[in-house]
């Protein structure tokens, strides 16, 4: 029987206070299950990265469960779900969140260092050896290209083991080509380790590689339906 690793039930969340408060999301449920590559699509404002947020602990909800690798964090300490977080998930962003006065090998190492991981610099070397950036390991991020910085981001990702690795617009601030490698990148790892993939695109033929997508509409799930992925 397929492992569920992400399981949100009857999810909502409100942003802000007052006349300015937003209804992001809204009664929402969703099953994810180990090893699939999920890409969550819609328009802007649809609450996707909202969502993203919310399985990764970075956003608490008001009401309904998040259940993620069979822990609850609904409702835990920000401690709690930071450890937890720091031990499960791997995080991607569009715009890198790289320490711009850190070397590439620093960045990778340091959320090893603050989970209490030993050796954390030969595991960081490791891992931005398999993004290719082996002889990048000194750089600073003013040094590196953006597809560069973006392996970085993505072996410091990886560098905990997470059992899910999730992205946010991971090709947004790249070009068409670099992109690609950075998508190809994603899943090839991805599959390699076994993890669960969650992303959020505007790009179609990312989103098409994916086992299934999600398509989001003003906070809900407006549709999800599972295809064969294309290697597009």
């Amino acid at each position: 029987m397929t492992e569920t690793v992400i399981d949100l039930k009857n999810v909502s969340l409100t942003l802000g206070q007052g006349a300015t408060s937003v209804h992001v999301l809204k009664d929402l449920s969703l099953e994810i299950f180990a090893g699939e590559a999920t890409g969550i699509v819609g328009p802007s404002g649809s609450g996707k990265s909202t969502l993203l947020m919310v399985i990764a602990g970075l956003e608490g909800v008001d009401s309904g469960s998040v259940t993620i690798a069979g822990k609850r964090i609904d409702g835990r300490s920000e401690d709690e779900v930071a450890a937890f977080r720091g031990s499960n998930i791997g995080i991607v962003f569009q715009s890198f969140h790289l320490i711009p006065n850190m070397t590439a090998l620093e960045n990778v190492a340091v959320p090893l260092e603050l989970a209490g991981r030993g050796d954390a610099f030969g595991i960081a070397a490791r891992e931005l050896e398999a993004v290719g950036l082996k002889d990048r390991v000194t750089h600073y991020p003013g040094e590196l290209s953006g597809g560069e910085q973006q392996r970085v981001a993505i072996a410091r990702a990886l560098a905990p083991e997470p059992k899910i690795l999730i992205a946010d617009e991971p090709t947004g601030n790249l070009d068409q080509a670099t992109g690609r490698q950075i998508s190809d990148l994603l899943f090839s790892k991805a599959t390699e380790r076994g993890m669960t993939l969650v992303l959020v695109t505007h790009d179609s033929v990312l989103a098409g590689r994916c086992d299934r997508q999600i398509a989001m509409r003003s906070g809900r799930i407006e549709s999800g339906r599972l295809h064969t992925a294309v290697s597009a």
